[in-house]
């Protein structure tokens, strides 16, 4: 035959060589895959030769493989050389280094090269030597056919077809790899871990068996070291995978342990020095993550072993077990190769190494996929005890015990403890561990009725319960795992700290006790995923803990702002002698009080007028007819309004709040164009929200309550006073004798409250500055309907403004009584701002702008007070006496100003010798 040619193939022939090129490629199995190789046709295995039955390998088959091989082998050879007769090739010892076997059969054929080699060719004794051998491909096969170990073939030379027993391979790889000539045993041999059918059995059975048909990590890996000593005749072997701990070291877990394989002697004659050296062995290679291999184990002082060791360590090959990425995930240690035609020690060559690599990299691959299986079903698990765990914190619970115990209950069965145990420490400052404490054990057991189990709560004491691993675990404040314990009855232990987020103190132990295995029932250790459980577990104990402080406190503060409001209301309700004074009072006329007039002032006023001035705007207004507001209801409620005003206030107390309310009336009354705007909600609204708008005023701005950090700030936020004003307001509208929004109806109630609440939240001068501008442009139009509600709101802030700013309106006498008053008021919160802060004051909180208060109030004027008068006479022509009067006071204003000049030059004049020289002079002259 010609290289690359077809001729002298029969059709049949050719047709399998088509199948073997166009057959499908097995992808993703690192060294499995090759383009090379295609499952040998089933229909040619269980052929007899020589009359004993074997499987063979027909090259004919692997046309592809065999024609690239040998073609790359033929280009040291060129042209055909003379025959040459020499030896049978000599066999190899090792039943795994078949190379030079091989080797021999590539110089028996001249082919022109078809490919480029891709083999490494070194010098290597394992590597593929080729021979000095010039035998035609029919001598050699005799040769072959001929040998010792292996039995004549009756087949013609030309079908090419081989066949060797299992101590003559031919496969230069693997027994087991799918692209080589497949070497099987007779059927009356021992049966290898790999070689038969169309692959690696144990690689097919990992490859095609699916996650849920391998089993657990343990048996997978010890099915590779067994698979794995069956292949070299290992005497013995061991595994260990690749752990990070908590601080992200990594080290190896024993998974096999060092133990004898099936052809040692029965039992292990592995010592705890063995596994010591072995260990040592593992961790350089999972260091460097490359192989070892000791060819002469005994050359090595380490593997000297003395203290009448029962094992010799002659050849040892330990390779890293890989994952895709290439990172190391454990390690796998094959210890003296025997050989299995005489049972004699072989080393483990190159190809050996190969071989176990590319077994532990499918090994390393699916175990990869198999530990991510695990953990996401891990990780199902925990996701769904959180969940349970979140659900049991959110319910209500009669005690904190109950709760506890309840979470306990739920983490057990994920983690198969028979005990949980939460230990909750005294008060106590020492941390050493013969000193602490328990004040409180909550304690489960969980008992196995069958299949199912049931967790309930025993109640013990203190005393009875071992608290010696708390006392460690709280002293060292982490997490501590016991695999086992000095007690018989106790196999493992896991105690985690539960933690105050806030001080970082642990303020409770949760501890797990004796993990049952799921399959067998029998003790085990917890693992790193119980740790985590219990870890979680901790973080909603703590959670727990709080939760139930934090309520305790609640329950606490709840019982003393009920006193506090007790208290409060006594004080601040009238007495009943003034309740009934006022009940029987006959209320004078709005004419004689003047209070439908808008300059009104309350200066002289006696204390009992100004409360029966308030009753008679309510009863003119209909308000008491309307909306059937019991009569002594609203002289109680009248009064407890007045006792909220604080009277050491200069400005902000009750005065400032009646005449605020005499301008809304006034304005109200003034014509029926406003009332016919508002609804009879919004006009009882705007009357009790003008009376309530300071309520308890401190006599400071908001600015200063923000800065020096009082509890309003911290209660409200923003409009710390105004919100303060309507909760006072609410709470005295809410007690008992001045209810006087008791007839409306829970709708109409809530209705009024929230208008309440808008209308004393505008008078905050920061909601007016920003409105106003809007307020302005809608006085410019002309036939406003109002029936829109957000311009009927607007209109109350805006009127709600005007009447609280209405001290400006009033005559000048007044006017200039109620502007000393303000001035005293903001010097006085200037002085704290000076001394407590450290800064200096705005200018019209400065008292050392006091000579300046004319001018500031003529900046008042223009600024704040005609633009918002000016707009409502607009609006409202019966309103303009508001604006007529601001402006009478402004040019008073700037008068007084021009005459405190005019003085002060005199002063300064006066004080200057000169001036005084020149004006004595001046009169002598004139007398």
């Amino acid at each position: 035959m010609e290289p690359g040619s077809n001729r002298g193939v029969s059709p049949e022939k050719s047709s399998r060589r088509a199948e073997a090129r166009n057959s499908p490629i097995v992808h993703g199995t690192g060294w499995l895959f090759s383009p090379m190789w295609s499952p040998r046709s089933k229909a040619r295995c269980g052929e007899f030769v020589g009359g004993v039955p074997s499987d063979q390998v027909w090259l004919d088959d692997h046309s592809d493989f065999t024609r690239e091989y040998f073609s790359r082998r033929s280009s040291t050879v060129s042209g055909s050389q003379p025959e040459i007769q020499t030896p049978s090739p000599r066999f190899p010892r090792s039943s795994s280094d078949h190379s030079s076997l091989l080797m021999a059969a590539s110089h028996h054929r001249t082919s022109a090269p078809l490919a480029g080699s891709h083999q490494d060719t070194s010098c290597s004794p394992d590597r593929l030597n080729p021979l000095a051998s010039t035998l035609n491909a029919p001598e050699w096969m005799d040769n072959i056919c001929h040998s010792p170990c292996s039995p004549r073939s009756p087949r013609s030379p030309r079908s090419s077809r081989f066949s060797f027993t299992a101590c003559r391979p031919l496969s230069p790889i693997c027994p087991c790899s799918p692209y080589a000539p497949q070497v099987l045993q007779p059927v009356a041999a021992k049966a290898a871990g790999c070689g038969r059918g169309e692959g690696c059995p144990w690689m097919m059975g990992l490859l095609g068996g699916g996650l849920s048909g391998m089993g657990s990590v343990a048996e997978l890996c010890q099915g590779a070291v067994t698979h794995s000593g069956e292949l070299f005749a290992a005497e013995g072997g061991c595994l260990s995978l690749v752990r990070t701990d908590c601080g992200g070291r990594s080290n190896l877990e024993e998974v096999v342990a060092l133990t004898a394989l099936g052809n040692s002697s029965d039992g292990s004659p592995y010592g705890h020095a063995h596994q010591e050296l072995f260990r040592g062995v593992m961790e350089c290679v999972m260091a460097t993550g490359s192989p070892i291999n000791l060819r002469d184990a005994s050359e090595d002082p380490k593997f000297n072993m003395h203290n009448n060791q029962s094992l010799k360590i002659g050849t040892v090959l330990s390779v890293p077990i890989k994952n895709h990425r290439r990172e190391v995930l454990g390690v796998v240690v094959m210890i003296n190769k025997r050989n299995t035609c005489d049972g004699s020690l072989s080393v483990f060559t190159n190809m050996d190494e190969k071989v176990l690599s590319s077994h532990m990299d499918v090994l390393g691959m699916v175990l990869e996929n198999v530990q991510l299986h695990e953990s996401s079903r891990q990780e199902a698990k925990r996701s769904q005890a959180l969940i349970e765990m979140a659900q049991v914190l959110s319910r209500e619970h009669h005690s904190f015990e109950a709760l506890l115990s309840k979470m306990a209950a739920t983490i057990m069965p994920f983690t198969h403890a028979q005990y949980c145990t939460i230990f909750i420490p005294g008060d106590q400052t020492s941390v050493k561990e013969d000193e602490i404490s328990f004040s409180r054990v909550i304690h489960m057991e969980c008992e196995e009725l069958g299949s199912a189990c049931q967790i309930y709560r025993r109640e013990r004491d203190v005393s009875d319960v071992d608290p010696s691993f708390a006392c460690r675990t709280l002293t060292a404040m982490e997490t501590l795992n016991m695999a086992k314990s000095s007690e018989e009855s106790i196999r493992s232990i896991i105690c985690c700290p539960v933690r105050n987020e806030r001080s970082e103190k642990v303020i409770a132990v949760c501890q797990l006790m004796n993990k049952r295995s799921r399959d067998s029932g029998e003790l085990d250790a917890f693992n790193r995923y119980d740790e985590r459980l219990l870890e979680d577990l901790a973080v909603y104990c703590g959670l727990a803990l709080q939760y139930a402080q934090a309520l305790q406190i609640t329950e606490v503060r709840r019982a003393s702002i009920q006193v506090t409001q007790e208290v409060l209301a006594y004080h601040i309700t009238a007495t009943e002698q003034d309740i009934q004074a006022l009940q029987d009072a006959t209320i004078p006329s709005a004419e004689s009080l003047k209070i439908l007039e808008f300059h009104f002032s309350d200066f002289g006023l006696p204390e009992d007028l100004t409360a029966q001035a308030t009753v008679r705007m309510f009863l003119d207004l209909d308000l008491v007819k309307d909306f059937k507001i019991d009569y002594k209801s609203l002289c109680q409620w009248v009064l407890s309004v007045r006792r909220g005003y604080r009277s050491n206030v200069p400005y902000h107390n009750w005065s400032h709040a009646l005449s605020t309310a005499q301008s809304m009336f006034a304005m109200l009354m003034a014509t029926d164009q406003l009332q016919n705007i508002f609804t009879r909600q919004e006009i009882l609204a705007l009357m009790i929200a003008t009376l309530n708008h300071d309520i308890d005023h401190r006599g400071v701005s908001n600015s200063y309550i923000e800065r020096s950090q009082q509890p309003l700030a911290q209660l409200y936020g923003h409009s710390s006073l105004e919100n303060h004003h309507y909760n006072l307001c609410l709470f005295i509208l809410s007690n008992d004798g001045s209810q006087i929004l008791n007839s409306l109806s829970a709708e109409d109630h809530k209705a009024v409250l929230q208008l309440i609440k808008r209308a004393i939240l505008a008078t905050d001068l920061n909601v007016y500055m920003q409105r106003r501008k809007e307020f302005f442009t809608l006085a410019n139009k002309s036939g406003v309907s109002w029936k829109s509600e957000k311009q009927r709101d607007l209109l109350r802030s805006m009127l709600m403004t005007a009447s609280d700013l209405s001290a400006i309106t009033k005559p000048w006498p007044e006017q200039r009584r109620i502007a000393n008053l303000v001035a005293m008021e903001f010097f006085a919160q200037g002085d704290k701002e000076r001394e407590e802060f450290k800064i200096k004051p705005i200018d019209i909180m400065n008292r050392e702008n006091s000579t300046r208060l004319p001018f500031m109030q003529v900046e008042y004027i223009d600024e704040i007070c005609y633009p918002l008068y000016k707009a409502v006479s607009k609006l409202f022509d019966t309103c303009s006496p508001l604006m007529d009067a601001c402006k009478k006071n402004r040019e008073n204003w700037l008068q007084y100003a021009e005459e405190a000049d005019e003085q002060q030059h005199e002063s300064s004049d006066n004080s200057n010798p000169e001036t005084q020289e020149n004006k004595e002079e001046d009169t002598q002259s004139e007398g």
